[in-house]
Protein backbone atom coordinates (compact mmCIF):
# COMPACT_ATOMS: atom_id res chain seq x y z
CA UNK A 1 0.00 0.00 0.00
CA UNK A 2 1.41 3.34 -1.00
CA UNK A 3 1.89 5.87 1.79
CA UNK A 4 0.13 8.66 -0.13
CA UNK A 5 -3.22 6.79 -0.22
CA UNK A 6 -2.98 4.91 3.05
CA UNK A 7 -6.18 5.11 5.09
CA UNK A 8 -4.14 4.82 8.28
CA UNK A 9 -2.67 8.26 7.59
CA UNK A 10 -6.14 9.73 8.11
CA UNK A 11 -6.42 8.08 11.51
CA UNK A 12 -2.95 8.97 12.75
CA UNK A 13 -0.69 6.79 14.86
CA UNK A 14 -1.89 8.16 18.21
CA UNK A 15 -5.53 7.18 17.57
CA UNK A 16 -4.43 3.82 16.21
CA UNK A 17 -2.34 3.22 19.34
CA UNK A 18 -5.34 4.17 21.51
CA UNK A 19 -7.46 1.54 19.76
CA UNK A 20 -4.75 -1.09 20.12
CA UNK A 21 -4.42 -0.37 23.85
CA UNK A 22 -8.19 -0.72 24.30
CA UNK A 23 -8.21 -4.30 22.97
CA UNK A 24 -4.56 -5.31 23.32
CA UNK A 25 -2.99 -7.69 25.77
CA UNK A 26 -3.44 -11.34 26.55
CA UNK A 27 -7.00 -11.24 27.91
CA UNK A 28 -9.09 -8.40 26.45
CA UNK A 29 -9.88 -9.96 23.09
CA UNK A 30 -10.64 -13.24 24.84
CA UNK A 31 -13.11 -11.47 27.14
CA UNK A 32 -14.69 -9.71 24.14
CA UNK A 33 -14.89 -13.05 22.30
CA UNK A 34 -16.73 -14.81 25.13
CA UNK A 35 -19.08 -11.88 25.73
CA UNK A 36 -19.88 -11.73 22.01
CA UNK A 37 -20.68 -15.45 22.00
CA UNK A 38 -22.79 -15.39 25.16
CA UNK A 39 -24.18 -11.83 25.23
CA UNK A 40 -24.26 -11.74 29.06
CA UNK A 41 -21.91 -13.51 31.47
CA UNK A 42 -21.51 -13.39 35.20
CA UNK A 43 -18.07 -12.79 36.68
CA UNK A 44 -17.65 -16.42 37.78
CA UNK A 45 -18.64 -17.71 34.35
CA UNK A 46 -16.04 -15.48 32.70
CA UNK A 47 -13.40 -16.64 35.18
CA UNK A 48 -14.14 -20.30 34.41
CA UNK A 49 -13.98 -19.67 30.64
CA UNK A 50 -10.66 -17.84 30.95
CA UNK A 51 -8.70 -20.37 33.02
CA UNK A 52 -5.89 -19.71 34.14
CA UNK A 53 -6.68 -15.98 34.55
CA UNK A 54 -6.32 -14.69 38.10
CA UNK A 55 -9.01 -12.77 39.97
CA UNK A 56 -6.82 -9.66 40.00
CA UNK A 57 -6.16 -9.80 36.24
CA UNK A 58 -9.79 -10.45 35.28
CA UNK A 59 -10.99 -7.68 37.54
CA UNK A 60 -8.48 -5.17 36.14
CA UNK A 61 -9.16 -6.15 32.51
CA UNK A 62 -12.92 -5.81 33.00
CA UNK A 63 -12.47 -2.40 34.66
CA UNK A 64 -10.33 -1.22 31.73
CA UNK A 65 -12.85 -2.51 29.17
CA UNK A 66 -15.64 -0.80 31.10
CA UNK A 67 -13.65 2.44 31.38
CA UNK A 68 -13.00 2.36 27.63
CA UNK A 69 -16.70 1.91 26.90
CA UNK A 70 -16.50 -1.61 25.48
CA UNK A 71 -18.15 -3.55 28.32
CA UNK A 72 -21.22 -2.94 30.48
CA UNK A 73 -21.20 -3.95 34.12
CA UNK A 74 -24.55 -4.51 35.82
CA UNK A 75 -24.63 -5.15 39.56
CA UNK A 76 -27.72 -6.54 41.27
CA UNK A 77 -28.37 -5.58 44.91
CA UNK A 78 -28.60 -9.02 46.44
CA UNK A 79 -26.63 -11.33 48.68
CA UNK A 80 -24.39 -12.82 47.45
CA UNK A 81 -23.68 -10.02 44.96
CA UNK A 82 -24.49 -10.78 41.35
CA UNK A 83 -22.61 -8.95 38.61
CA UNK A 84 -23.21 -9.42 34.89
CA UNK A 85 -21.09 -8.24 31.98
CA UNK A 86 -22.07 -7.59 28.38
CA UNK A 87 -20.69 -5.73 25.38
CA UNK A 88 -21.71 -2.14 24.76
CA UNK A 89 -22.61 -1.01 21.26
CA UNK A 90 -18.97 0.06 20.85
CA UNK A 91 -17.89 -3.42 21.97
CA UNK A 92 -20.31 -4.99 19.49
CA UNK A 93 -18.78 -2.70 16.88
CA UNK A 94 -15.64 -4.84 17.12
CA UNK A 95 -17.47 -7.76 15.48
CA UNK A 96 -15.99 -6.89 12.02
CA UNK A 97 -12.52 -7.05 13.61
CA UNK A 98 -13.27 -10.49 15.03
CA UNK A 99 -14.72 -11.52 11.65
CA UNK A 100 -11.55 -10.29 9.92
CA UNK A 101 -9.45 -12.45 12.28
CA UNK A 102 -11.69 -15.43 11.47
CA UNK A 103 -11.32 -14.77 7.72
CA UNK A 104 -7.54 -14.51 8.11
CA UNK A 105 -7.41 -17.82 10.04
CA UNK A 106 -9.45 -19.53 7.35
CA UNK A 107 -7.59 -18.01 4.39
CA UNK A 108 -4.18 -19.06 5.65
CA UNK A 109 -5.40 -22.32 7.21
CA UNK A 110 -4.06 -21.41 10.63
CA UNK A 111 -4.78 -24.04 13.26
Amino acid sequence: MKADNCYLKKVGYERFETAVSMIGGKWKLKIIYFLAMNEVLRYGELKRLLIPITHKMLSSQLKELERDGLVNRKEYPQIPPRVEYSLTSAGRGLEPVVKAIYDWLEKYNIK
